[in-house]
Formats: C-alpha cells, sequence, structure tokens
C-alpha cells in the first residue's frame, strides 16, 4: 500500500461510515464498524492487491458488518434459548405460544433496567445465585445488592403496570 493508514482513513472515513450506516441504521454501531473495519485494513495490508482501495475498504466494512451482524444474532438466540429452557415445561402448543410471548415480554423489561439491576434481577432471580453469591459476583455488599435487585425489580413491576401486563 503506497499510502499511509492515516491519509486513507481521512480519505474514505466518510464514505466508509455513510455505508456501514446505511446498513445498520445506528450511528453508533456504524461508527464501532468503521473503526474496525479501519483496524482490519491495517492488520491485514498484506492482502491488499492492486485494486482499487476504495472498493477493498468498502469489502473490508462489508465483512465487518457481516461478523457484526451474525455476532448480534448468536446473542439474542442465545438470549432466547436461555429464557426458553427455563420455562420449557410445557406441556401443549398453546402453552408454548403463551410461553413464548412471555419470555420476550421479560426480556423486554430486563433490556431496560439499568445495567446493574438487570444484573442483579438475572444473578438472583434467574440463575438462582443467592443475596450472598451474587452480591460477590457483582462485587459489592449485601446491602447494596439487596437494593440494586430490590430497585430492579421495582421497575420491573412498574413496567409490567404501565403496559398493562399485570
Amino acid at each position: 500500500m503506497k499510502e499511509s493508514i492515516e491519509s486513507v482513513y481521512n480519505e474514505y472515513f466518510h464514505d466508509i461510515y455513510r455505508f456501514l450506516l446505511s446498513l445498520c441504521q445506528n450511528h453508533h454501531t456504524a461508527e464501532d464498524l468503521v473503526q474496525e473495519t479501519f483496524l482490519r485494513a491495517y492488520l491485514h495490508v498484506d492482502d491488499y492487491e492492486n485494486v482499487s482501495i476504495k472498493s477493498w475498504l468498502f469489502t473490508v466494512a462489508h465483512h465487518a458488518f457481516i461478523d457484526h451482524y451474525r455476532k448480534q444474532k448468536r446473542i439474542e438466540l442465545k438470549k432466547q434459548n436461555f429464557f426458553s429452557r427455563i420455562f420449557d415445561k410445557r406441556k401443549t402448543p398453546e402453552e408454548a405460544v403463551v410461553i413464548h410471548e412471555d419470555i420476550q415480554a421479560v426480556i423486554q423489561h430486563i433490556e431496560g433496567l439499568p445495567e446493574k439491576q438487570k444484573y442483579a434481577v438475572l444473578l438472583h432471580d434467574f440463575h438462582e445465585l443467592s443475596y450472598a453469591e451474587a452480591a460477590s459476583v457483582m462485587n459489592i455488599s449485601l446491602a447494596n445488592f439487596k437494593v440494586i435487585l430490590y430497585r430492579g425489580r421495582q421497575a420491573i413491576r412498574r413496567k409490567k403496570g404501565e403496559s398493562g401486563n399485570e
């Protein structure tokens, strides 16, 4: 590559950013993917052949997006499978549908919580760790854990009440 990575970055940043933004529809994700694209370009500069540098960067960006998309799909599947296993005591197809809807509602309510509250609810209520064990995992005092867990549960109850799912 005849040009420095910095000059390539300055010249093609906006083009790559707009391309990735159009793919993922999220500003922050697009920024992260631009950085990933240029990191990969820097690390794999030896793979660059005498094709247009712009088209090569777009190829690298597209691959970064695909990798990100696949990773997100795996994360979503893991979340769904985790909650499905917890409630997998169904007997009829109707119960399975109801359980699936309940799982989606729980995921939605938990996703909106602040990070510490989400961890507290997941560790204690879903993974069934004791208060002390969960507090240890989160590296906080037992009293602080109980407060965070209480607030997380209250937030979930409020959300359920607002959406009429009580």
